[in-house]
């Protein structure tokens, strides 16, 4: 950790630590409740950029558990973010700071939450966004939101965007990248992007030259480039060049029919190339690339690209306190991610003189919502966006006495559920669940609305299929995600975690070669090895090539769950992990 990154979040522990664990209570020793008490921090330079990223449409404050799982290997093994739990409050010095605990870990999730409550919340963020703009100066202040963000409920889903395009603009977005924001059709992409304040950058995003024959749209006509690639920020007397990075493996990981005009990539040649070009002809004080790549593929870029000061990340969801420096030939980028579902806002501080960045100061800021009150004209745009669906979202389907949770390399309780209701009322043998890593939390005791479901779901492809497939092809299937997941190579980890399972247990090595990372695949009802050759019923939904057949998953997990009616006792179907003893990313 360097020494400017530790400087500061020793910073924000003293500021946070401070923060009373029950802020919620009533008595005369409650705190006087003001952002401004916690989210304090003190000027420093001259430029300020604020970052949040994969917000996945959450308007409102959630519960979200960090991963308890997430296996760092190769020349990632035991660096952020691949630490978690204890390890974590060791490696950064904060255990026993409940706040912070809370925050970063996964530890004693239940009983911190049950204190502190939840986090995030676009009216609480519009309250401390607001408070480091002003207090900072407002024209020398940018905010960067790093894609994901019109995806992810219920009102993002029926309003195609739109909803969270007004909460962009309401909380004051001054430039944007995306990725799940392509899985709309293209004519809606275009009309949100029109509607949208804040500039949309790609520079790895072009048009097809049969589309561009045919006279589709582009932004440049002969380079082919889908979106402006980057824009030049005046910020008081510096001038700051922001390079906007698309998700590059969107057709990959999402529906290509959506946009069948475009095409996407990592493309470091093109980034090389546009570095130098700005460098050279615009000469601005800093270098910022706004990214979606996720945080390890962002490491590699940071090493093979070289002129870039910071790569303001997202994509992979990983709430990192540190701005970590990657050395490359010609200097350090330093790479920084902002976690997920508006649980944190990155604030980096800059002072630049002569034309370059003197020093810097990071900070990651937790948005616990029980210390910052709403923003009123954002918590009215919310209840307005909601209100023509409250009577649906509001509706009850289930109680649980577990704890929901999704994001992992591996097999979730959320996505347990969702996988026992495709066998269930698919009459299936074995069922698949993509490893998105979107999706909140539900608390034990709580009860589980459309719109909890809806936070699990909620996607443009959600049609449900049942399907007869061999052993082979199963296998083949678990051995190409754990590819994607687990490959040496950063570059060919096209995003997501492990296909979620429901029906078979089976062991993985990740550090195997490819084709031999899966073995002992079996049955769970009877213990049964799975063969090659023989013909299984698998159920599944969330298929990229073609259009399934079935329901959307929503109705199909809402049969299930009120046919239960209550979760307890829920087995996960986790897999038997090879290698992994002593890996500090998995508690």
């Amino acid at each position: 950790m360097s020494k400017l990154s530790r400087r500061e979040f020793i910073y924000m522990m003293a500021v946070l630590g401070a923060a009373p664990v029950f802020a919620n209570s009533h008595t005369r020793m409650a705190p006087t409740n003001r952002a401004e008490d916690y989210y304090k921090l003190k000027n420093f330079g001259n430029v300020r950029l604020l970052h949040m990223t994969d917000s996945h449409a959450q308007l409102l404050p959630v519960y979200f558990r960090e991963p308890s799982v997430n296996l760092g290997f190769f020349d990632n093994y035991g660096k952020p973010p691949h630490i978690v739990g204890e390890k974590l409050l060791d490696y950064y010095g904060i255990r026993g700071n409940k706040r912070l605990e809370y925050a970063f870990s996964s530890v004693e999730f239940e009983k911190h939450a049950k204190v502190m409550g939840r986090v995030g919340g676009f009216a609480q963020i519009k309250t401390v966004v607001d408070h480091l703009r002003n207090n900072f100066g407002f024209e020398k202040t940018l905010l960067l939101d790093g894609g994901d963000t019109w995806q992810g409920s219920a009102t993002a889903l029926y309003t195609r965007g739109k909803d969270m395009v007004g909460a962009m603009n309401k909380l004051g977005v001054d430039v944007a990248v995306g990725h799940w924001e392509f899985t709309y059709k293209a004519e809606e992409i275009l009309s949100n992007i029109k509607d949208l304040n804040a500039e949309f950058l790609a520079q790895n995003v072009f048009v097809k030259e049969d589309a561009l024959m045919e006279g589709a749209d582009a932004y440049d006509e002969d380079s082919g480039l889908a979106f402006k690639p980057y824009t030049i920020k005046k910020m008081g007397n510096a001038r700051v060049a922001i390079i906007g990075q698309a998700f590059p493996y969107t057709t990959i990981a999402n529906p290509q029919r959506f946009i069948p005009e475009w095409t996407f990539g990592i493309r470091t040649d093109e980034m090389q190339e546009l570095v130098d070009t700005i460098r050279d002809e615009e000469k601005p004080d800093a270098v910022i690339v706004l990214s979606h790549n996720g945080f390890d593929v962002d490491q590699k870029m940071a090493q093979v690209c070289t002129g870039i000061d910071f790569i303001m990340g997202g994509h992979t969801h990983d709430g990192v306190p540190e701005a970590v420096p990657v050395k490359n030939s010609s200097g350090t980028t330093y790479v920084c991610n902002a976690g997920s579902n508006g649980k944190f806002l990155n604030v980096l501080d800059l002072d630049i003189q002569n034309g370059k960045i003197k020093d810097f100061k990071f900070t990651l800021l937790p948005i616990f919502s029980d210390l910052i009150p709403e923003n009123k004209e954002m918590k009215n745009y919310i209840q307005e966006v909601r209100n023509p669906f409250l009577k649906d979202l509001n509706r009850t389907i289930a109680t649980t006495d577990e704890t929901l949770f999704r994001r992992g390399n591996f097999n979730g309780s959320w996505d347990q559920v969702i996988c026992d209701a495709l066998i269930d009322v698919k009459g299936a043998d074995i069922s698949l669940s993509p490893g998105f890593r979107w999706g909140t939390t539900i608390m034990p005791g709580d009860a589980i609305s459309f719109d909890d479901l809806m936070t699990q779901t909620a996607i443009t492809y959600p049609e449900t299929y049942a399907r007869d497939m061999t052993g082979e092809t199963l296998k083949l299937i678990l051995e190409d995600v754990a590819d994607n997941l687990f490959n040496a190579d950063p570059f060919y980890q096209q995003g997501g975690d492990m296909v979620r399972t429901g029906g078979i247990s089976y062991r993985i090595d990740p550090t195997a070669a490819m084709g031999q990372r899966i073995s002992n695949i079996e049955l769970t009802k009877n213990g049964k090895k799975i063969q090659a050759s023989k013909t299984y019923k698998v159920a599944g939904w969330s298929t990229v090539g073609s259009k399934s057949p079935g329901e959307p998953i929503w109705e199909t997990v809402e049969t299930y769950l009120q046919n239960i009616k209550h979760i307890e006792n829920l087995k996960v179907d986790s897999p038997d992990i090879v290698g992994v003893k002593g890996n500090p990313g998995i508690a």
